[in-house]
């Protein structure tokens, strides 16, 4: 028989053994998170201070073809990619680790493809669109490691290996830059653009073997199989969609370059650049801390259909995007004119107005993800389309009826216009199919605390 004594002893020992689980957990995820911030928080800082340093070191001129090839680089991924991550992921996460590798190497074949079938063509666009010459071959092999990082990166986070991923974020955009701006700290003859675009390849190079080697270190399996032609098929026709909200998007964030060098010149698209590296590094944070580790969670809930579960991530996603986004906001604001009187150059210090519009621009999309990822989690793929397409033409009315009126102001006008139309849209869309699927449940109230786009 069982004493009072054995069973205190035996209930002391299991409560001990579970909080001891339970506070290794904790510490754990706390510690991931911490480690996973802290990553993006050095590749956000070192990029932020990269883009002031060229400011510092390049003329007005340089750092805004800097940013042209950037913003050419960016939007030439959505090419050679079609956005095939958007199906894959959902697809990877769900299907078993040994058969997982065939899936991958469907979706190499046919950015392989795309590639061949693409390259002369941007090569011969570049060529003729009045890029200084050196600047054309520097293009494709930069491209081609963007491209291949950013999809070892989407895929780690899609598996949960946020902090390698964040490593390998750190690899691709901040150790090279950290290593450029030394050297042109003590070496004047550096202070060129052949220079910058030499680290960048350098960094990428880096960024690549390391994701090679994660990847290897995953043991996944079904690489030696055939590719499933099938399967790609089916993803193109999913991502085919996708990517034209993509390229609607990111249309907007490459256009709004060129139509403020229309509008100002070169030295105005250094500036404008400038407050929107500043701007949009609250989306960096909010990536780091909030959005990259929520949506593989809702992924899983919808797939369970756990819809109590996802709401409650939504919600805490709202309360995290709106108290970081407030914070982010008072730091910046206080910060800007130091740096700008730190760099001493009268280009910037001119364009200083432009900063409230384009942090508002950021918070308005930042508030956007929340319903975004809900509708990406649960397949509604539909609505993300048609906002984006539509905020394409608010951006472009916007830009075209305002330029007479404001000038260069036109273009970050437009921009707040665009992505509060990507807010109202993806928010009443989610309203919509979340009553459609449970109408005694309530929606997250993406209206009560301010969200994010």
């Amino acid at each position: 028989a069982w004493s009072f004594r054995d069973v205190t002893t035996l209930l002391c020992m299991r409560l001990l053994k579970v909080s001891s689980q339970g506070t290794k957990l904790i510490m754990s995820f706390n510690f991931q998170r911490i480690g996973n911030v802290g990553l993006r928080s050095l590749t956000l800082g070192t990029r932020f201070l990269f883009i002031f340093f060229l400011a510092k070191y390049l003329s007005p001129s340089d750092v805004g073809y800097y940013v042209l090839f950037t913003a050419t680089v960016g939007y030439a991924m959505y090419f050679v990619g079609l956005d095939f991550y958007a199906f894959a992921t959902r697809e990877i996460i769900k299907t078993p680790k040994e058969d997982r590798g065939q899936l991958l190497r469907g979706q190499a074949a046919l950015s392989g493809l795309l590639y061949l079938g693409l390259l002369p063509v941007a090569l011969v666009f570049l060529y003729h669109a009045g890029w200084p010459a050196h600047l054309v071959w520097w293009f494709i092999p930069i491209l081609m490691l963007e491209h291949f990082n950013q999809e070892v990166f989407r895929l780690l986070v899609a598996l949960s290996e946020q902090v390698i991923a964040s490593l390998i974020l750190f690899a691709r955009h901040g150790s090279w830059a950290i290593g450029i701006v030394i050297l042109m700290a003590v070496e004047p003859d550096s202070r060129n653009l052949d220079a910058v675009m030499g680290s960048w390849l350098l960094g990428g190079t880096g960024a690549a073997a390391l994701g090679v080697w994660k990847l290897k270190k995953l043991s996944m399996g079904g690489w030696r199989r055939t590719v499933d032609w099938v399967w790609v098929k089916r993803g193109i026709k999913v991502s085919f969609w996708l990517l034209f909200a993509s390229l609607a998007l990111r249309g907007i964030q490459t256009a709004d370059r060129y139509w403020l060098e229309a509008l100002g010149g070169i030295d105005q698209v250094a500036a404008y650049v400038l407050f929107l590296g500043v701007a949009s590094t609250l989306m960096v944070f909010l990536d780091a801390g909030v959005f990259s580790f929520a949506y593989p969670a809702l992924i899983a809930h919808y797939h369970a259909s756990e819809q109590s579960a996802a709401r409650r991530k939504l919600r805490a996603m709202l309360v995290q995007t709106v108290v970081f986004s407030a914070a982010f906001a008072v730091v910046s604001i206080h910060l800007l004119p130091y740096l700008l009187e730190w760099i001493d150059k009268p280009a910037y210090l001119d364009a200083i107005h432009l900063y409230p519009w384009l942090l508002l621009a950021m918070v308005i999309n930042a508030l956007g993800m929340i319903p975004h990822y809900a509708l990406y989690a649960s397949r509604r793929d539909n609505i993300i389309i048609y906002s984006h397409l539509l905020a394409m033409i608010a951006f472009v009315a916007a830009t075209w009826v305002l330029s007479d009126a404001l000038g260069v102001m036109a273009v970050p006008a437009g921009k707040n216009v665009a992505f509060l139309t990507i807010l109202i849209l993806k928010t009443l869309g989610y309203w919509w199919f979340s009553n459609l699927q449970n109408p005694a449940s309530s929606p997250i109230n993406i209206s009560t605390p301010q969200k994010n786009g």
